[in-house]
């Protein structure tokens, strides 16, 4: 595997909506002991069934990825990792995007997948990317080290969001960027309806940037930016799923800035 070492060696392990809170004692709680000290989603989880929400040759038919790459400013140079990351559709595109001085970190939790990804990897001489293992509950990125971290057709299969996201979070470099693209349908449908979304991210201390809905997508796309400090593990509140369901997201979204435009919101 051309994995680079060091960037490898770098990794390592880190410890408004209305909002109810989850009352769980640490004795009738069965999930992992990483986890524990988080709430409990309110919410189905989708069952990984494909690492590919489609064909890559479909996906290209419409231009997802460069469409994807553009809105986030993905240009040479940059740092980025592609979490679930399935068999590199993006992040063999992304690490051509960055060029050989930008670096692609690929991370998924399957170890067969993985193996595959690095025999892709290796075979296309992908020299810029490195590939790591994470966990349900932590995607273990090393600190201070990406200008964008990709979660594309996979959050809504994150059983663990808030502790996954909170270790997420001190990955980003100073002014880097979540981006997360999914489809508009209920979570055990593999997809997370928008408004749940924001409010998961914005209960670990995110704050939304841009929204925005595109044919290309078959879904939309959720850009986000650190806010404020991360908040105590304890502290998270999770969000109730019944209510995010009925908010209005145009009501949400006037909170950014500019005004929105026609079948697409962002900033």
């Amino acid at each position: 595997m051309i994995a680079s070492r060091a960037f490898s060696a770098a990794l390592v392990l880190t410890a408004s909506l209305t909002l109810s809170g989850c009352d769980i004692s640490a004795a009738g709680d069965q999930r992992a002991a990483s986890a524990r000290d988080f709430p409990q989603p309110d919410r189905p989880v989708s069952e990984t069934i494909s690492n590919q929400a489609a064909t890559e040759r479909s996906r290209d038919d419409r231009k997802e990825a460069a469409t994807v790459m553009d809105l986030a400013n993905i240009g040479e140079g940059m740092t980025v990792a592609d979490i679930g990351a399935g068999e590199g559709y993006y992040t063999t595109r992304l690490a051509e995007r960055v060029g050989p001085r930008g670096r692609v970190l690929a991370q998924d939790i399957d170890p067969e997948v993985l193996d595959r990804l690095g025999a892709r990897v290796q075979r296309e001489r992908l020299d810029n990317v490195s590939i790591a293992r994470g966990s349900e509950d932590d995607p273990k990125l090393p600190e201070n080290s990406f200008d964008r971290i990709f979660l594309v057709h996979m959050y809504h299969e994150v059983t663990e969001p808030y502790a996954f996201l909170w270790r997420l979070r001190p990955a980003l470099k100073d002014k880097g960027q979540v981006i997360v693209v999914d489809t508009d349908r209920p979570t055990d449908s593999h997809g997370i309806p928008p408004v749940l979304l924001f409010c998961e991210f914005e209960a670990v201390g995110f704050r939304l940037a841009a929204f925005i809905r595109r044919p290309e997508l078959a879904g939309y796309y959720a850009r986000f930016e650190a806010e404020g400090p991360r908040p105590d593990p304890q502290d998270i509140e999770a969000c109730q799923q019944d209510v995010a369901a009925g908010r209005d997201i145009e009501r949400h979204l006037g909170r950014l800035d500019g005004a929105p435009e026609t079948g697409t919101v962002s900033t």
